[in-house]
């Protein structure tokens, strides 16, 4: 009889097992939907493909990452792509912190004008406190933060002259990013500034109805050959454009203690190799602006005089939209850059 007892205990317990998944294995999916807004080519989208790559060899193709390219999980709008995640709908993104900003208003940090003036900067920020303090509020919001990439300073380049005061941009057409504080930035330099999708930019571009637009220059300047319809460029670091790689938190709950540790190192790896991508010649002596010069565009380097003048001009956009970013973690990153 109690021979009998085992028995049936040890086949409910082998029952059991099959039946119930280890912890953390329970939410694996056939397929994890990872959201780029680019195409595969260049830094960002490399870099995307280059984690789910690392994921899957670490985790011996347990976790299967899909990249879906020039935003095809939200339908065209880019600021849809953190609600998605929220509701686990995307899984994992490799995304700019202007199109999170809507939802995430404090993101607008890195666009606050003529903020950072070198690469030195802001990783003092995005490792510090301010950092820390971001990535705490994406995951209260619904994501988290494993890793930052970037899309790099966003110069300007235009087909009319060079733009070396903040006088050069009077009236001057330039394509912007739909992000508010882009667009009082523009109109604060007296420019006018217009949002359209980057496909009917170039079209605008190479009519001459829009002069002008602002962009990195490993990202979109080089790989776009706007030399052909900009003669002038402007590299002035008015903001920058982290990129942050995360995770729906609905998705990450799902994950062993392990696997987390995993995806959180794949995550650090690739976009570590992004970021020196996206820098790569735009330091020290710049000799990535050499391609542009080859190509006949003019290129102004700002010094910091010239800096001190736009900030100026900016000075109420700083004031203003300080607020809506946070008192505390503006200062936090003003003491840090010893300001």
């Amino acid at each position: 009889m109690k021979r009998g007892f085992l028995a049936v205990v040890v086949v409910l317990a082998a029952a059991l097992s099959l039946s119930f998944p280890p912890v953390g294995a329970a939410g694996t999916k056939d397929e994890y939907k990872m959201s780029i807004v680019v195409g595969p080519k260049g830094p960002w989208g490399e870099s995307a493909q280059k984690f789910a790559d690392l994921v899957r060899e670490r985790t011996q193709g347990r976790i299967n990452i899909k990249c879906y390219f020039a935003g095809q999980l939200f339908a065209g709008k880019q600021t849809n792509e953190f609600l998605l995640m929220r509701q686990g709908v995307i899984d994992f993104a490799l995304a700019s912190t202007i199109n999170w900003s809507p939802q995430v208003p404090s993101l607008n940090l890195f666009a606050l004008p003529f903020f950072f003036e070198d690469y030195q900067q802001l990783d003092a920020v995005k490792n510090g406190a301010p950092g820390q303090e971001l990535f705490r509020q994406i995951e209260e919001k619904g994501v988290v933060g494993l890793a930052w990439g970037e899309n790099g300073f966003r110069e300007l380049t235009n087909r009319k002259h060079a733009v070396n005061s903040p006088e050069d941009l009077q009236g001057l057409k330039v394509r912007v990013v739909g992000s508010p504080i882009f667009i009082d930035t523009f109109r604060a330099l007296g420019a006018n500034p217009i949002n359209m999708n980057w496909g009917e930019a170039q079209t605008a571009f190479q009519q001459g109805t829009v002069d002008g637009q602002e962009n990195p220059v490993n990202a979109v300047i080089i790989p776009y050959q706007l030399w052909q319809v900009h003669k002038y460029i402007s590299i002035w670091h008015y903001a920058i454009d982290p990129l942050i790689l995360g995770v729906s938190k609905k998705t990450w709950e799902s994950f062993s203690a392990e696997d987390q540790a995993i995806i959180k190192q794949a995550a650090a790896d690739a976009c570590a190799w992004e970021v020196a991508q996206a820098r790569k010649g735009l330091e020290g002596d710049m000799p990535a602006l050499q391609t542009l010069r080859d190509h006949g565009m003019k290129v102004t380097v700002f010094t910091p005089q010239m800096r001190a003048a736009f900030r100026e001009k900016t000075r109420s956009v700083y004031d203003e939209w300080r607020k809506k970013i946070g008192e505390d973690l503006v200062a936090q990153a003003e003491k840090i850059l010893g300001r």
